[in-house]
Order: structure tokens, then C-alpha cells, then sequence
């Protein structure tokens, strides 16, 4: 699931994790929706390892990374690791670990020039709904990530899967009454495969060959608003 392009941060980019509530009001009806995948797209490696860090324990993160690389440690089994690497932490300690991750550049610039124009961000990660709920600060309209809370029971299905990024797209473009022609994606690995054979506009961020082959357009680099004025360019096609 690494990149084929850049891993900034010396970190592995990982895959994505089920869906998580909205939060902020989507009560306008925006002109085009905008889907961003989160690890390896806005953020230039993976969420756990980026909690891992942060928590003391980057070796435990680097090898469950690595043991569900190789198929060898379950869903289930990851995301307990990770609750138990967060076992204990506080609003305030998840926000700092959200804070000091590697991001890429100008992520509150181009979620604010969105909202500017009257449309929609959303983000769907396979990665915690915890971590990706705090996007929504930085003007993300919807997060949905998988269904893993710390301080929370892990429930039996957590993880936010390929085709749940499909079915939450077609929702959102239907409650704003949008075709998948007023519809652009952002992502870089296999969990973006679905979507991205579905939309007729996706550019691939820093992508793995197979994303890359199935999108719109392709972007390698560290600055967001380059890969979003190549997806405003996709739009204004139609």
C-alpha cells in the first residue's frame, strides 16, 4: 500500500479504515463535492504511526503496519494494538497528536477556498474516526473513518471498507442533489480503487501504479492546492 511517489516524514503510507457521523452542517446545496482519502493524501504518511509517535511506542506502530502489510494480524487485532498505544489519552492528547502529524501544505487553504465557493469537502479515511473528526476543524464539511473511539469497545465490524467510500459518496451527491459529474476524488491506495473506477474525475495523490492508472490526473508532491487545482481543472472540463 506504499506510495509509488514521495513518502515525506520518513513515514510508510498506510491503507484506509468504516464510516463515522457527520458533524458540521451541510445544510447549503454546494455546486461540486470534493472526497478526500486522509493517509497518504492529506496526510503524508499513516494516522497510526503518527499516534504511535506520538504515544512513545513507534516501533509497535511500524510493525503492526507491517503485519497487516503481510496479511498476517487481523482488523481486529490491529485496532486494539492502536487503542491500547492510546489507552488512557485525553481530548487534549489527541489533538496534539493530530497537530504535530505530518500533513501536507495548505490543506486549510484549500478546504477554505471550497466553503468560499459554496461547495463540499468530505473526507473518508479507513483510518481512525477519531483522528479524521478533527479535519472538520480545519473546514472539512463530513469525516467519516473507520468506527474506532479510544476509550470505547471495539465493535466486531470497525473498519471502514473500499466500497463503504462508494456508497458514501453516492449518499452525500444525493442529499445535495449533485450528479458524480459535479464530483472530484483525491486519494493514493488500494482503498481508493473503488471510488476511483466509479467517478469520472479522480486525481491520484502520490499514488501506488494501480491508483494511478484509474485516475483522472496524477500529482506527486507536497502541497495540496497543486493537486486541488488539478482537480478544479478535471471539473471545469464538463
Amino acid at each position: 500500500m506504499h506510495p509509488a511517489g514521495i513518502v515525506p516524514c520518513g513515514l510508510p503510507v498506510k491503507r484506509e479504515l468504516m464510516p463515522q457521523s457527520p458533524g458540521a452542517d451541510m445544510s447549503g446545496h454546494g455546486r461540486r463535492l470534493h472526497v478526500f482519502d486522509m493517509d497518504g493524501t492529506l496526510l503524508r504518511g499513516a494516522a497510526t504511526i503518527e499516534l504511535a509517535r506520538h504515544f512513545g511506542k513507534p516501533a509497535v506502530g511500524q510493525d503492526i503496519e507491517s503485519r497487516w502489510l503481510a496479511g498476517s494480524i487481523s482488523d481486529q487485532e490491529f485496532w486494539q494494538i492502536l487503542l491500547d498505544i492510546c489507552a488512557g489519552a485525553t481530548e487534549a492528547d489527541l489533538d496534539a497528536a493530530f497537530q504535530s502529524a505530518c500533513w501536507m501544505t495548505g490543506i486549510v487553504d484549500v478546504f477554505t477556498d471550497i466553503r468560499a465557493r459554496g461547495e463540499i469537502a468530505i473526507v473518508i479515511t479507513q483510518s481512525p474516526a477519531f483522528f479524521a473528526r478533527r479535519l472538520q476543524r480545519w473546514g472539512a464539511s463530513e469525516t467519516y473513518g473507520s468506527d474506532v473511539e479510544v476509550g470505547r469497545p471495539l465493535p466486531p465490524s470497525a473498519t471502514l471498507l473500499p466500497e463503504d467510500k462508494v456508497r458514501i459518496t453516492k449518499d452525500v451527491l444525493g442529499r445535495h442533489r449533485l450528479t458524480e459529474h459535479a464530483c472530484v476524488a483525491y486519494g493514493d491506495s488500494s482503498s481508493d480503487l473503488d471510488l476511483f473506477a466509479w467517478l469520472p474525475h479522480a486525481v491520484a495523490v502520490n499514488p501506488s501504479p494501480a491508483v494511478a492508472e484509474l485516475a483522472s490526473a496524477s500529482y506527486v508532491g507536497t502541497d495540496l492546492r497543486e493537486a486541488y487545482s488539478i482537480g478544479r481543472g478535471l471539473l471545469s472540463d464538463d
